[in-house]
């Protein structure tokens, strides 16, 4: 049996990481701007946590969510004081794309309506009513073609009103940063009339937080920035630091029915234990604080390079769009510098580092992403 080419993938095996680096099966370090996509939050084999997963490994993996689990009620405590959710209520599964899916069944079981409306160039996952509100046809099945989503431009609020207006709305749901779509942030102004507008409709607003979430955009959710409170925010990425986890933190106004939501492996203890030790280690070296600073600081330097078209982010989720694709420029940070990127669509560069990363590491990735650029 062979692997189903799902990716395309570059000639280098990472087997090591430490912190903001990762080694290949050659012993050859790579500066990691990149974070396997926004997953590494605390920096990779981070003592503390792989302590905490050894000590649960050895103790229990898992069991069923049919029983008590005190990691789980832990888990909750930690994420409401840190994130300042503490009223809200969590579910706890295993990806992203599944938890944007259960909050918009959440959203449709608590209306009674089956419309949503997603924007321009979002991305919310790739399983069922997460890929229909995604705006990229490529990756939508015919199955998943339902015609349940609307899409709208980013910051247009009155063509939000006008889907609305049309009726059968159970949710708005937007990313606090675009991740896929460019690293594009929606207006603090649009997102708190965003929220007027939904309450006073009864439409429910998710916030995808799943990629811009856990710190990253320098506060603990990009919409933060907007000071607005939506209905449900989905997480996943970040959580638990690389161990197969997502999250649903739901207003206290939705009351659970049983046999509604469900999972077997969410929420087990094993990933727990990890992301309990995420939140421990971004409570202690004040990593949320340190995503703001250093995020600041490599968004104010990038601005100085020639040659990029612009600059977007906040925090420590950045994208450097250029006049041309970026795709052997990636390639050229890999192979003769070392240093790891991501990319959205054809011309940005797209950089997710682990929030543990220093001024003088972001220097580092500066000059060797000027050396690539003066070739």
């Amino acid at each position: 049996m062979k692997l189903f080419d799902v990716y395309p993938l570059y000639d280098v095996e990472i087997v090591k990481g430490k912190g903001c680096h990762t080694y290949d099966a050659d012993g050859q370090e790579y500066l990691d701007l990149y974070g396997g996509h926004a997953v590494i939050s605390i920096g990779h084999s981070h003592p503390h946590y792989l302590k905490a997963l050894a000590e649960q490994a050895s103790k229990l993996v898992f069991y069923s969510n049919s029983v008590q689990n005190s990691l789980q009620h832990r888990l909750a405590d930690l994420l409401g004081k840190a994130s300042g959710y503490d009223d809200y209520q969590l579910f706890l599964i295993n990806s992203g794309a599944e938890a944007n899916e259960n909050a918009l069944k959440l959203a449709s079981f608590a209306t009674g309506r089956k419309r949503v409306i997603a924007f321009g160039k979002a991305f919310h996952g790739r399983t069922s009513a997460a890929v229909e509100a995604t705006d990229n046809p490529k990756i939508v099945a015919p199955i998943n073609a339902n015609g349940h989503v609307a899409f709208v431009a980013l910051n247009d609020l009155d063509a939000v009103k006008a889907e609305i207006a049309k009726g059968d709305v159970a949710a708005v749901i937007i990313e606090g940063i675009q991740g896929v779509g460019g690293v594009r942030i929606p207006d603090d102004k649009f997102l708190r009339d965003l929220r007027i507008l939904t309450e006073e409709t009864g439409v429910v607003l998710i916030l995808d937080e799943i990629q811009s979430g856990y710190g990253r955009s320098g506060r603990f959710f990009a919409h933060q920035w907007a000071d607005i409170r939506p209905d449900i925010i989905t997480v996943a990425k970040g959580i638990a630091n690389g161990f197969p986890m997502g999250g649903v933190l739901i207003s206290p106004k939705f009351t659970p029915v049983y046999g509604q939501l469900g999972t077997t492996f969410g929420g087990n203890h094993l990933a727990c234990a990890a992301a309990i030790a995420v939140l421990e280690v971004m409570k202690e070296e004040h990593l949320v604080d340190n995503a703001a600073e250093v995020g600041a600081y490599l968004l104010a330097r990038l601005q100085e390079i020639p040659g990029i078209k612009e600059v977007r982010g906040r925090g420590l989720m950045i994208g450097i769009e250029m006049e041309q694709p970026v795709k052997e420029l990636r390639k050229q940070l890999i192979f003769e510098q070392h240093v790891f990127t991501g990319a959205s669509g054809t011309n940005t560069i797209r950089l997710l580092p682990p929030l543990c990363l220093t001024r003088a590491q972001a220097d580092e990735f500066l000059a060797r992403f000027r050396a690539v650029l003066s070739k």
